[in-house]
C-alpha cells in the first residue's frame, strides 16, 4: 500500500515557485500549478514515515523558495 498527500498552497509567482521546488522533488512526488495562483504537489511514499520525513523537507524547501522569492521580486 502507498501513503499520499497532497499539500497544495496559493502564491502571487506560483509558476517561480514551482520551478524552484523542482529539482528537489523526487521520483515519487509530483508539483504543478493549478488555477492559476495554486502550487499543488503530490508525494507517495511506502510508509507513513517517509511520507512525513517527504512533507517535512517539502515544506521546509517551500519556505525558502517563498521567501527567496519575496525578497527577489520586491526589490
Amino acid at each position: 500500500m502507498t501513503d499520499r498527500a497532497t499539500i497544495r498552497t496559493r502564491h502571487d509567482r506560483p509558476d517561480v515557485i514551482a520551478a524552484a521546488l523542482s529539482p528537489d522533488n523526487t521520483d515519487e512526488m509530483s508539483t504543478r500549478v493549478e488555477d492559476g495562483d495554486a502550487v499543488v504537489t503530490t508525494i507517495e511514499r511506502d510508509t507513513a514515515g517517509g511520507l512525513r520525513t517527504t512533507a517535512d523537507d517539502y515544506v521546509a524547501n517551500l519556505t525558502v523558495a517563498q521567501r527567496i522569492t519575496d525578497t527577489t521580486t520586491q526589490l
